[in-house]
C-alpha cells in the first residue's frame, strides 16, 4: 500500500558518465553552497524569467527503459527545489518554480477544486494550450502516447509541500498574493480529506473522470500538513488552518511507538488499523524536523534509525540496508542538527559532500535497485531508487549545506 509519494522505478542499467559528463563515484568534497548553485544554474537553463518545472531526473538515452521519465517533473521534487533555492537567496529562480505550480493549479484539464498532480511535464506549463499538460512517454511497441497513473493522482503529501513553497515564496516575493492565495484553495482542498477518525487521508487515485478518494492515512503526509498549516496560519492569521495544523499533528502523535522509538507509517485503507511496515526513514526524520520540541523522544528515534537505517556512512529507505538513500540520509543530517548533535550532523554532511557530484548536484542514491518496500502506484511494480541525477535528493543536499530545516522559516 503505497503510503508515500511513488517515483517511477528505474528499470535501466546506471548511465555511463561518459555519456552524461558526470561522475559516476565519489568525488572531492562538494563546495558548502554546491546544490543550492547547481539547482539554480537548472532554473537559469530554461526559458528566461518564466514559470518552470524542472525535470526531476537527469536524461536516460533515448528509447531507453529509463527515458520514459525524462519528461517528468514530480511536483514535490520541484517543491522542494523552490524552497531551497529561496533559502539560498535565488528568489527569482524559486518563483519561476512558485509560478508553474501557481499555474497548473489554476489551467488543469478536468480539475477545478484547487488539488494538483503528483507530476507534470518538465518544462513551461504555460507554453502551449489551455491546459499544464501531464507527463507520459511514446510507447514504440504499441505505436501511442501513455500516461502514468501516478502522475495524473493526488497524494496529499505532495499537496502540503506545494503549500510549503507557496508560503516560502510568498515571505520574498514583491507580490505574494498570488501565491498565499494559490497556498490557500490548495489548503482548503485537502480541508475536505480531512477525517474525523483523526488526521487526514491520502488524496486521490486514478485518471480522469475515474479517481476515487483514498482512504489511507500516511503518517508522513500528516507530518507535511502540520508545517504547511501552520505556516499558512501564520501568514493569513486564519484559525481554520491553525485548527488543521493541530488536527495533523495529533494523528502524527498517535502513530509513535514509545517502546521502539519510532513512528509508524500510517493506516490501512480502514482508517483505524496501524501500518508499521514497511517503516520510511523520513516517516522519522520528518517527524523529529517538524515536531521539534514536540516531539517524544528525538535521541531514542535518532537510536531506532540508526539501528535499522544506517548504511555505511548513509542512510536507507528503509530497513533493508540495501543501499543509500541520498535524500534521507541529508534528512538525517538536519535531524541530528535538529537535536543539538551538531559533531553527527557535520559527519553525515561530510559523507554526502563526498558523494556529491562537482557540479553540486547528488543521485537519488548510490546504486540502482535501493528498495523502498512500496509499489509504484497502479502497478505490482517494486518502487526503487536508482544511481541518477535527482533534484529532490540535490535540494535536501542543499538544506542540509544550508543547515536549515525546510519546514519552519525561523
Amino acid at each position: 500500500m503505497p503510503l508515500k509519494k511513488t517515483v517511477i522505478l528505474f528499470l535501466a542499467p546506471l548511465m555511463l558518465a561518459a555519456i552524461f559528463g558526470i561522475s559516476a563515484g565519489p568525488v572531492a568534497a562538494a563546495p558548502a553552497s554546491g546544490a543550492a548553485a547547481w539547482l539554480e544554474s537548472q532554473v537559469a537553463a530554461g526559458d528566461g524569467s518564466q514559470p518552470l518545472f524542472l525535470p526531476s531526473y537527469a536524461a536516460a538515452p533515448p528509447l531507453s527503459e529509463g527515458a520514459k521519465i525524462n519528461n517528468f517533473a514530480y511536483l514535490y521534487d520541484n517543491a522542494v527545489a523552490a524552497i531551497a533555492l529561496s533559502y539560498a537567496g535565488k528568489d527569482e529562480r524559486a518563483r519561476q518554480i512558485a509560478d508553474a505550480i501557481v499555474y497548473a493549479y489554476g489551467h488543469d484539464r478536468a480539475l477545478s477544486d484547487g488539488r494538483l498532480r503528483n507530476a507534470y511535464a518538465a518544462g513551461n506549463p504555460a507554453a502551449g494550450g489551455a491546459f499544464a499538460p501531464l507527463p507520459g512517454f511514446y510507447d514504440q511497441k504499441e505505436q501511442k502516447w501513455c500516461e502514468d497513473y501516478y502522475a495524473a493522482s493526488t497524494d496529499t503529501g505532495n499537496l502540503a509541500w506545494a503549500m510549503l513553497a507557496l508560503c516560502q515564496v510568498s515571505r520574498r516575493a514583491p507580490e505574494p498574493a498570488k501565491y498565499l492565495q494559490a497556498a490557500k484553495d490548495i489548503g482548503d482542498f485537502v480541508l475536505t480529506l480531512q477525517d474525523a477518525k483523526g488526521g487526514f487521508t491520502g488524496g486521490y487515485a486514478g485518471w480522469d473522470g475515474q479517481q476515487t478518494k483514498v482512504t489511507y492515512k500516511s503518517t508522513e503526509h500528516n507530518i507535511d500538513l502540520i508545517a504547511a498549516y501552520a505556516n499558512l496560519a501564520s501568514l493569513t492569521g486564519e484559525a481554520k488552518y491553525a485548527c488543521a495544523s493541530r488536527h495533523a499533528k495529533a494523528f502524527v502523535l498517535s502513530m509513535y511507538d514509545a517502546g521502539k522509538g519510532c513512528f509508524y507509517t500510517g493506516t490501512a485503507a480502514d482508517g483505524v488499523t496501524v501500518a508499521k511496515e514497511p517503516l520510511p526513514l523520513d516517516t522519522n526524520t520528518w517527524a523529529i524536523l517538524v515536531l521539534r520540541g514536540d516531539c517524544p523522544n528525538m535521541a531514542k528515534t535518532l537510536a531506532f534509525i540508526e539501528t535499522n537505517m544506517a548504511v555505511g556512512g548513509g542512510y536507507g529507505f528503509n530497513g533493508d540496508k540495501d543501499g543509500v538513500w541520498f535524500e534521507g540520509t541529508a534528512q538525517v543530517a538536519l535531524a541530528y542538527k535538529q537535536a543539538g548533535n551538531l559533531v553527527k550532523y557535520q559527519q553525515v554532511l561530510d559523507f554526502l559532500n563526498q558523494n556529491a557530484e562537482r557540479s553540486g548536484a547528488i543521485t537519488a542514491a548510490d546504486r540502482d535497485g535501493v528498495s523502498t518496500g512500496f509499489m509504484v502506484s497502479g502497478t505490482k511494480i517494486p518502487w526503487q531508487y536508482g544511481k541518477r541525477q535527482h533534484i529532490g535528493a540535490t535540494a535536501w543536499l542543499a538544506f542540509a549545506q544550508l543547515g536549515v530545516n525546510p519546514f519552519w522559516d525561523d
